[in-house]
């Protein structure tokens, strides 16, 4: 499978723009899971800007009604 770095950057929502793994998908999952939290596509522009990627953080805005 080939790797879609371009078109992803494209809609990735990071904020963090020198991230390595900007557009690598696989890359970006796989790294922060293995950090024990979510990647910033899953959170809503003003939350992910807050760089808090943990589940707790998800699970509040998931009960607050922020996330469709």
């Amino acid at each position: 499978m080939d790797c879609k770095q371009t078109k992803n950057q494209k809609q990735c929502t990071c904020s963090y723009s020198s991230c390595p793994r900007k557009g690598i998908c696989c890359e970006c999952v796989s790294y922060h899971l293995g950090a024990g939290e979510l990647p910033g596509c899953f959170f809503p522009p003003e939350a992910e800007q807050t760089y808090d990627r943990s589940f707790a953080h998800f699970a509040r805005l998931v009960a607050e009604g922020k996330l469709r």
